[in-house]
């Protein structure tokens, strides 16, 4: 029954669970152990959650993300540059958005750039007067990215004036996230070491959560996405004090 639950409403807590079923915290912190032993639900704080299936948040290849939402991503990632300033230090992480700010900063001639994905520190090598740090550890064949804790441990020598990152899944509730827990974690360190973090994404990317939680609303300062970003959500970003940057897209 207990599962039955999770699987409805793909989320509960411990607390609805004891007055639904009315029994103590004790046996239900156990039994959802159980289940998350068994591989039957993912166990959360305070309670559980639906194992995602295939076809939400999936962790889809960067060579296949490429042919997605192209104008918006552009767009985005014009937008995105322009709220960087000459002589910052910046984190770029992976993502086919964040390839987009890399391509558009032939502006400047003083930056540091700091990134994790491989095909973001190749588009920067076209900027001589740079400096850029590609971070180490092991290679993600989907998302060309370093991460692992040689990755995190590098990060720990940095701080940012600027992160912007990539974003699979977003929600008012639920924050940002991504179907890779060790993406997750990297990216957690680099918020950690972030003055100012920015989440670019387009709209497809507002639906329910990905597998790995990344952060809540409140880490975030600015979203910069597109023009079909979801009206409903506005007046709840402003709330939460987060700047909201939409981009026009060119014909």
């Amino acid at each position: 029954m207990i599962l039955q639950q999770v699987l409805q409403k793909d989320r509960v807590t411990i607390d609805e669970l004891k007055r639904q079923f009315n029994i103590s915290e004790v046996s239900l912190r156990k039994d959802l152990n159980t289940m998350h032993e068994a591989k039957l639900l993912i166990r959360t704080r305070g309670g559980a959650m639906k194992i995602p299936d295939t076809e939400n948040g999936a962790d889809i290849p960067i060579s296949t993300k490429q042919f997605d939402n192209v104008r918006e991503k552009e767009g985005i990632g014009k937008l995105a540059a322009t709220l960087i300033n000459e002589g910052e230090t910046v984190f770029l992480d992976s993502g086919t958005t964040t390839l987009q700010i890399a391509r558009n900063l032939k502006r400047f001639k003083n930056l540091t750039v700091v990134t994790n994905a491989l095909n973001v520190a190749l588009e920067l090598l076209k900027y001589e007067t740079f400096s850029i740090i590609l971070l180490g550890g092991h290679i993600r064949k989907t998302s060309l990215s370093t991460v692992g804790p040689i990755a995190e441990a590098n990060l720990q020598s940095f701080y940012c004036d600027k992160l912007f990152i990539g974003v699979d899944s977003f929600s008012i509730t639920d924050g940002i996230s991504t179907p890779n827990l060790e993406e997750a974690n990297l990216n957690q360190t680099m918020i950690s070491m972030a003055k100012e973090v920015i989440a670019v994404f387009d709209h497809s990317k507002c639906r329910q959560r990905s597998f790995a939680s990344i952060c809540d609303l409140d880490k975030l300062n600015a979203i910069v996405s597109d023009k079909k970003f979801p009206s409903r959500l506005k007046p709840e970003l402003k709330k939460a004090g987060v700047k909201l940057y939409i981009a026009n897209l060119e014909d």
